[in-house]
């Protein structure tokens, strides 16, 4: 592993790379701790950890993902969870009007800036309504609790609102969600990995120190009395722990081989070149991580205008079915999770043009014709790994919620033991680190681990 190190920082360019992406991870650690103007955060801080309890809450999740900026109230409270949702929003016409996939497919270059340009809008307007619901709940929290807002920002008002307060938050958190998905797009381009993927892994890592600190409350150290968790229970939760990164490993770089034959005659120089063991790798999750980021941001909006709209009946209904750990958040999330797992795969997996790529090579699966009928089988054998591959996800997302009802731990240390946090986690380190092998490899170096080769490559 420290040979592998080495190699990797004994390439400039790849060093560069490296380099770069850490300072930009660093600068987007240092936006989440800047209040916004007019925002208190020290009294936030403590009223969010009344308000999430240690229950099951949204505001927990939310805070996860946006590495603490959601609790603090500051410029990257929203994080990067409007471009996400305005990405679906894309696939999803993508998908839907046929007019978008000729203009993408005919030009490329043109169709991919259109959609950038039509994604960074509905961004823009996201961040505007989630931010504007997060003032008017900022509102209601500082009527309850006075000092979360300076009175300066409430002083101007325009028919008794506030209409400063709206501005500074509305405009300083669209603006943090908006450098977010710029400083993501720099790491995609100039740096390494997949930027607004590692922007979210790094809020999930920075909730490790927390969760461990409050695995030390609940262990009671300090006393002789039993402790929320005990040590047989943390000893459980450590095994899960790594079951479920071993599982997660397991779904993401699985794949089925399908064998493939040439129809021309074999010599002794392709038996002993292994051109005769050729073969198509079908990944068992093809869409990877995707639609699990997917799933909890398009949740999380519904909900989140739900719980920022008021104290209702129907609306706290509503607000308590949407909650994660709910039997219906939890339904709706095992749903979309399959739903974006067959949309994605379906959009990124081409069989037609595998198949034709087949033909024109002289390739073909044993048993199986050329073209339609290759074509009808990449299809079928696609689809059953998809859904077993999309189940396995789907268990492996909602085991927090198994964890915290089973063995009765905090939700904020069973979310980083498992589920979708984890997930998430292991998926983008696994892409990366795919990346820095690439690199090296082509550079002919062994590669990153040691072996050379990452398992079940």
């Amino acid at each position: 592993m420290l040979e592998g190190i080495k190699r990797v920082f004994s390439i400039k360019e790849l060093r560069d790379k490296i380099i770069f992406t850490l300072l930009i991870l660093a600068a987007c650690r240092i936006g989440a701790f800047i209040p916004v103007p007019g925002i208190n955060g020290t009294v936030t801080i403590e009223l969010f950890k009344s308000v999430a309890g240690g229950g099951q809450n949204l505001f927990q999740l939310m805070d996860v993902f946006s590495g603490g900026a959601f609790a603090q109230m500051t410029i990257f409270a929203l994080g990067v969870m409007p471009y996400i949702s305005s990405s679906i929003i894309m696939q999803l016409l993508m998908a839907l009007i046929p007019s978008l996939q000729r203009e993408v497919k005919e030009n490329s270059d043109a169709g991919k800036r259109k959609l950038s340009k039509w994604t960074r809008t509905f961004t823009v307007l996201l961040a505007l309504f989630q931010s504007c619901l997060y003032a008017k709940y900022a509102l209601q929290l500082n009527a309850g609790s006075p000092g979360i807002i300076i009175n300066e920002f409430l002083d101007k008002q325009i028919f008794g609102i506030p209409f400063m307060f709206f501005i500074v938050v509305m405009s300083t958190m669209t603006a943090g969600t908006m450098i977010l998905m710029w400083l993501g797009e720099q790491i995609s381009s100039r740096g390494i990995g997949n930027g607004v993927s590692l922007i979210i892994t790094l809020g999930i890592i920075s909730s490790l120190p927390r969760t461990v600190g409050s695995i030390l409350n609940q262990l009671n150290l300090d006393s002789q009395e039993i402790g929320q968790i005990t040590f047989t229970t943390l000893i459980v939760l450590l095994s899960l722990f790594v079951l479920i990164i071993l599982g997660t490993i397991l779904i993401v770089q699985g794949q089925r081989k399908i064998p493939l034959q040439y129809a021309r005659r074999a010599t002794s120089s392709d038996v002993e070149s292994g051109s005769q063991s050729a073969y198509i790798p079908l990944k068992i999750n093809y869409a990877g991580v995707v639609p699990v980021i997917f799933a909890s941001s398009l949740l999380m909006f519904p909900a989140t205008i739900v719980q920022f709209m008021g104290s209702s009946s129907w609306v706290a209904q509503i607000a308590k079915w949407l909650s994660p750990g709910n039997v219906v958040y939890t339904l709706l999330y095992v749903l979309l999770i399959l739903f974006f797992t067959f949309f994605w795969t379906s959009t990124q997996f081409r069989p037609d043009q595998i198949a034709s790529d087949m033909k024109k090579n002289g390739a073909f699966i044993p048993g199986v014709r050329q073209g339609k009928p290759t074509q009808q089988y990449l299809e079928s054998t696609m689809s059953k790994i998809t859904l077993a591959g999309a189940i396995f996800l789907s268990v492996l997302a909602i085991s927090p919620t198994l964890i915290s009802g089973l063995l009765g731990v905090d939700q904020s240390v069973a979310n980083f033991f498992g589920g979708t946090s984890l997930l998430i986690l292991v998926g983008v380190v696994l892409d990366t680190t795919k990346q820095i092998e690439s690199h090296l490899l082509m550079r002919r170096y062994d590669g990153f681990m040691k072996t050379g080769r990452l398992r079940g490559r």
